[in-house]
């Protein structure tokens, strides 16, 4: 990861992809109490790698065993060293009006080893509790993620990190320091960020950490099942995130008067005819991302067409987990970048099975900051309104960030870059379904 100093602008969807209206856009275009913010993820953010006490995490691993399958052969042992220059930020978010930062803490820097029976780093809790301070003292609300994608190297290779239902334990033990320690202060938390991006692209397609794909996923991959492992990842996400939620409300929102919710990633489906088959495969690419995970939290199971296309390979959940997963937030983040076109095709792969054919889609279209994007955001816009916005279980904010990758990109381009992308908030949602939308960041691939 490039060493220079930089900071990510808080830049409007609007302003990447209809630069014919930035003019207009302004502050007062988004109603009073909006909140404005950028946004990092600990291991493109810190650097501080092995110091302090900090164990590794499964990106140390991956970016020094595999350097190739980061274009420029950057990692993140540096980054752009936040650890250091974190007071330097802040003063930069103040100079620049930022009403909130959401930052993620790394996991192995509060326990080394990932679980309790290591020890608690006092040098980590340190760390964020002069950064929170900090962002105090300047006015900055801090929003913090607990996990984004950065899962303790140690769990990964006791007992396979989250292909593990041990780790819905440690990962709310490791919650709970946090909330003892920074719960005072801290008012928004986030326990996964973009479950579905670690899990496809980790378990499924393997360029990311942890690196696992099935061999005819990828050539790269050495081990993993691109079938089954993406669904088990997800499914003791979701039941870590459960329990994270539980002990928050049971033990400390009480007295801490906070609020606890997820950041879930979703692109928008239009079907590329006017058929039949592609609507419905439309509404089937939308259950295979972002129904995977907010159905489970808004009616405590996965979409009915995910049972009926992935059959058994797909967990199921017991009626207590479901009891406890369903409406386990205060509010939803929603990261949403742009729209694909979906269109049906014949299920013919009945040996490789993976993740990335389950849904039958061929999924095409362009990205927002490539031409002819207007026309296809301002569809997906009308249509996003009208259809699949949940409404139970819980009030819904829109706490977004900035990143993402192609679908059908293969390497990770350039972590030393982390690509100044834009997103566009959840209001045009809200405001169809009478749903407060009161945040917007910019940050993290």
């Amino acid at each position: 990861m490039a060493n220079g100093r930089s900071f990510p602008l808080l830049l409007s969807f609007l302003l990447a992809c209809l630069a014919g209206a930035t003019a207009k856009l302004n502050r007062s275009s988004f109603p009073e109490g909006f909140i404005f913010g950028t946004s990092s993820s600990a291991y493109q953010y810190e650097g501080g790698r092995n110091i302090d006490g900090k164990g590794p995490s499964i990106w140390d691993t991956f970016t020094h065993l595999h350097p190739e399958k980061i274009v420029d052969r950057s990692n993140g042992d540096v980054a752009i060293d936040s650890y250091h220059f974190y007071k330097e930020d802040v003063k930069t978010m103040k100079k620049m009006g930022m009403d909130a930062y959401r930052f993620s803490i790394a996991w192995t820097r509060i326990l080394p080893n990932g679980s309790l029976s290591g020890g608690i780093n006092k040098e980590g809790v340190k760390y964020y509790n002069n950064l929170i301070d900090e962002l105090i003292s300047h006015g900055v609300k801090p929003f913090v993620t607990l996990f984004h994608w950065d899962s303790p190297q140690s769990l990964e290779d006791k007992y396979g990190g989250f292909l593990s239902q041990n780790i819905i334990v440690d990962f709310e033990d490791y919650a709970e320091v946090c909330f003892k320690e920074f719960g005072d202060r801290v008012k928004h938390w986030i326990t996964f960020n973009e479950p579905w991006s670690f899990c496809v692209a980790g378990y499924a397609s393997g360029f990311l950490a942890p690196g696992r794909c099935s061999p005819y996923e990828s050539g790269q991959c050495r081990v993993g099942d691109s079938s089954r492992e993406p669904y088990i990842g997800a499914h003791h996400q979701l039941l870590a995130h459960a329990a994270a939620v539980k002990t928050y409300k049971l033990k400390y929102q009480g007295h801490q008067k906070g609020k606890i919710g997820i950041s879930i990633v979703s692109t928008w489906f239009v079907p590329y005819s006017k058929s039949k088959s592609d609507d419905d495969t439309a509404k089937r690419a939308l259950d295979f991302m972002y129904g995977w995970f907010m159905d489970p939290l808004v009616f405590g199971d996965y979409p009915h067409s995910m049972r009926a296309y992935v059959g058994d390979r797909l967990p199921k959940f017991t009626k207590e987990q479901s009891k406890i997963v369903k409406g386990s937030f205060d509010f939803i983040g929603l990261n949403y970048y742009t729209a694909n076109y979906a269109q049906n095709i014949p299920f013919s792969n009945k040996v490789n099975l993976t993740y990335n054919t389950d849904a039958r889609a061929n999924l095409t279209g362009m990205q927002c900051w490539e031409s002819k994007a207007k026309k296809a955001l301002r569809g997906s816009s009308r249509r996003a309104k009208a259809r699949r916005l949940y409404t139970g279980g819980g009030d819904e904010e829109g706490v977004g960030s900035g990143g993402a990758f192609g679908g059908d990109e293969a390497e990770v381009k350039g972590m030393g870059g982390r690509r100044r992308r834009t997103e566009e908030g959840s209001r045009g949602y809200g405001e169809e379904r009478g749903v407060d939308v009161d945040a917007k960041e910019r940050g993290e691939d």
